[in-house]
């Protein structure tokens, strides 16, 4: 829901209470007006024909209502002794509307000529029926005429004012940290459009210096510690070659360089992870994942062959993702990586792909289940994976995170990871 349709929500509702408890109010106070009213017109009745009864004793003889809005008839002096005016609402039968209408009827007692007589007079009043439909209908034209009110100028008006905010969103939906453009600002003469436009655009800032530096510092430093890596390695391997050498001095450089080799693939993969992290691929194309996955096992055909792993590859449908091709192509060479790695000699590879998923099973060397819950985290590995860097099934989660896909891991008689696109 937009904003200025939520906030006409909260007006119509707050506007139907109102409306409501100011008709109820209405109606009351109004009934209580015209009641006064009809109480004060039979009083002046009352006093009417008490005059006129002085002046001629017919009237003293009306003893129903068939010629008149009154009737008089004498009442003994021990009933009269302690009687009020009372006002009543009753009914009664109507000539012209053929049927028993509401009226209200004051009932008092006078005395003539040392007698008591009742004297009933009534008028007629308003139908609370017809005045609650008539106030209701006028309520709900007078409520949709306000709610029209409102949409017309929350369309017109009010759209109108809160488009520097909308350009705000627009400008902040379109922004890439890692492709930031410089977008012109709206102006604006409201002072919180303005110093929102101030904060966003301070804050953009702020945020492009910290990816820029972060994004140089990694560089740089994934470099630094390249060279001097590569120098000892090429420096180990001349050493290696100097005679003589004993046999003791010669396992020492091996365990030196499978060291160094492991810390140089350390420091690409972490490298890679916060490429990643930081959105640097940003290159999009539709990658045909069954292409992807042929050529992956094509690239590690020699060590499927010599861990003499069966693999087993079930294509249901061509699937295709928009992603990077370059990350792709790591998504599944790690996915397939890791399974040729964890997979017992003679042992054997399982693979579907589907346009939904592309799961990856291989049997287990130990037939013992990994964490579920570490296994996609920084530095996690089996302890027979000495040599590995812990890093595969966490650039696998990165890469999946970057475009919304799904990864899991199961395990059923082997090691099963789930790839949902």
């Amino acid at each position: 829901m937009k904003l200025l349709n939520h906030a006409t929500s909260y007006f119509a509702g707050l506007l139907f209470v109102v409306i409501t408890i100011w008709a109820a109010l209405f109606y009351f106070n109004m009934l209580e007006e015209i009641y006064d009213s009809m109480d004060d017109g039979l009083e002046n009745q009352k006093l009417l024909v008490m005059q006129q009864a002085g002046k001629d004793s017919t009237v003293l003889q009306q003893d129903s209502f068939e010629a008149g809005y009154y009737k008089v008839k004498e009442i003994p002096f021990t009933q009269a002794k302690h009687r009020k005016d009372q006002y009543q609402d009753t009914l009664m039968y109507m000539l012209n509307e053929e049927d028993f209408e509401p009226v209200r009827m004051l009932t008092s007692v006078f005395r003539h000529q040392e007698k008591y007589y009742e004297v009933r007079l009534i008028t007629s009043m308003v139908e609370e029926d017809d005045l609650i439909s008539d106030l209701l209908y006028s309520l709900l034209w007078l409520y949709a005429g306000l709610i029209a009110s409102i949409l017309v100028v929350n369309n017109l008006l009010l759209k109108r004012i809160w488009k520097p905010f909308y350009h705000i969103l627009q400008r902040l939906q379109r922004f890439k940290l890692e492709d930031a453009q410089p977008v012109p600002v709206q102006k604006t003469s409201v002072d919180e459009f303005r110093l929102l436009n101030e904060t966003v655009e301070n804050l953009l800032q702020q945020n492009v210096t910290t990816f820029q530096n972060q994004k140089a510092f990694i560089e740089n430093a994934s470099h630094e510690l390249q060279t001097p890596l590569a120098i000892s390695l090429n420096k180990l391997e001349l050493l290696a070659e100097t005679q003589p050498l004993q046999e003791e001095q010669l396992l020492q450089i091996g365990a030196i360089m499978e060291n160094l080799e492991r810390l140089t693939r350390l420091n690409k993969s972490l490298l890679l992870l916060s490429k990643i992290e930081n959105r640097q691929f940003g290159q999009e194309v539709e990658v045909t994942i069954a292409d992807v996955l042929r050529q992956t096992l094509a690239d590690l055909e020699d060590q499927i062959s010599f861990n003499e792993v069966a693999v087993q590859v079930d294509t249901q449908a061509a699937s295709s993702v928009r992603m990077n091709p370059d990350l792709a192509s790591m998504l599944v060479l790690n996915l397939l990586k890791n399974a040729v790695v964890h997979t017992a000699r003679s042992g054997e590879i399982k693979i579907i792909l589907t346009s939904a998923f592309l799961q990856i099973s291989n049997s287990a060397i130990n037939q013992q289940p990994l964490d579920a819950s570490k296994v996609f985290e920084r530095f996690f590995k089996d302890d027979a994976a000495t040599a590995s860097t812990g890093l595969g099934l966490a650039i696998v989660k990165a890469i999946c995170d970057r475009y919304g896909f799904k990864v899991s891991y199961a395990f059923e008689n082997g090691h099963t990871f789930t790839v949902s696109f």
